[in-house]
């Protein structure tokens, strides 16, 4: 490796909200591995949740780097891997299948049974340099990015990708009405999409009142309706209802009220996973039979899901930099997290020099 350094810094988590910034080695390659030189990664759901809750098979005397969604430099490549240079700039999908199970050769390798992911069960980008294991060189997890994508755009692709993976599904056609409840970067995820592609209105709701703002200043086309959601979706389509409702957050009660806001032959989906202890919700199930209502719900993304999502912000089709509010640096992970907590913004990224 150039300098031939063989210490780092990384953002490693020890137990529940236990994160340290800490000196470790930087990781060694095998000839068919590589080496990322992590330029940007950005914190996720998943990651606050990990911080917050702790992770299975985590603790003091195993810890674990976080951070699935990164982009970086090849640093260094081992003799067997054939494509890419050091040097290159790359952003990387995080999920690693086995590649031998029938999902994963159908190109449904995220939900693989015996899924892995960076920065999961793996160390991930909060460090100044991540292992590539071979087994995503052979899966194409690492991508060549365009010098038209920022490595913050290509960390955030990840979120991007996930959305896009539940778009491919509920979709949205010229003209129909979409409500997204949650007014985070994940929601303005889905409005952009639906806007793409020619929806008549979009309808955001949160309980916070600034992060509404700061998403409609971002996409103007949106409606921010921070009151009685369900009375503003009757009035605003005549009593018809929507035609897309996505739940873009992690609330029981937001997933109860969202088939009352749809309309007939509506989509809903499910989008934002539920915390441990709290999956179980009272649903009227009356609503999805009298109304012939699709209920959708959605998880990860493929490897074709990821570079989809990066062809659309190298094209400029859908700009996502504004997702990203808030920059840290990599000694003050600790401050993107407490951002990420209390809502602060809306995506939170660690750069590198």
């Amino acid at each position: 490796m150039r300098g031939e350094r063989i210490e780092m810094l990384a953002a490693r988590l020890f137990g529940k909200e236990d994160l340290r910034v800490v000196e470790t080695a930087v990781p060694e390659i095998n000839t068919d591995e590589m080496l990322v030189k992590v330029k940007a990664g950005t914190v996720c759901g998943t990651d606050l949740r990990m911080f917050k809750n702790g992770a299975d098979g985590v603790d003091i005397s195993h810890p674990l780097t976080l951070c699935h969604e990164f982009a970086g430099i090849v640093e260094r490549k081992g003799a067997e891997v054939k494509y890419l240079e050091e040097g290159d700039r790359v952003s990387v999908a995080p999920n690693i299948g086995c590649g031998v199970c029938d999902r994963c050769v159908s190109g449904n390798s995220h939900h693989c049974k015996h899924l892995k992911a960076l920065g999961v069960q793996i160390d991930g980008g909060f460090a100044e340099f991540v292992k590539i294991p071979a087994e995503a060189v052979v899966h194409g997890n690492v991508i060549p990015l365009s010098d038209s994508v920022s490595y913050e755009e290509a960390a955030a692709n990840e979120a991007f990708a996930c959305v896009y993976s539940a778009f491919e599904r509920y979709g949205v056609r010229p003209g129909e009405t979409v409500v997204v409840i949650g007014a985070g970067a994940i929601g303005l995820m889905h409005a952009k999409l639906a806007l793409m592609s020619g929806a008549g209105k979009v309808i955001m709701n949160d309980l916070s009142r600034p992060r509404l703002d700061e998403c409609a200043a971002i996409e103007p086309r949106i409606t921010a309706v921070s009151g009685n959601l369900a009375e503003y979706v009757r009035d605003s389509t005549g009593g018809e209802g929507a035609d897309v409702v996505i739940t873009a957050c992690s609330v029981a009660a937001v997933q109860q009220g969202a088939f009352a806001l749809a309309g007939f032959d509506g989509r809903v989906c499910f989008f934002g996973g539920l915390p441990k202890g709290r999956e179980t919700v009272p649903l009227d199930t009356n609503q999805i039979h009298y109304r012939q209502l699709t209920v959708i719900g959605t998880t990860r993304s493929s490897h074709g899901h990821y570079r989809a999502t990066l062809d659309l912000i190298a094209k400029g089709v859908v700009d996502i930099a504004p997702v990203i509010t808030h920059k840290f640096e990599l000694k003050n992970t600790l401050g993107a997290f407490e951002n990420a907590a209390g809502a602060i913004g809306l995506k939170q990224a660690v750069v590198f020099g």
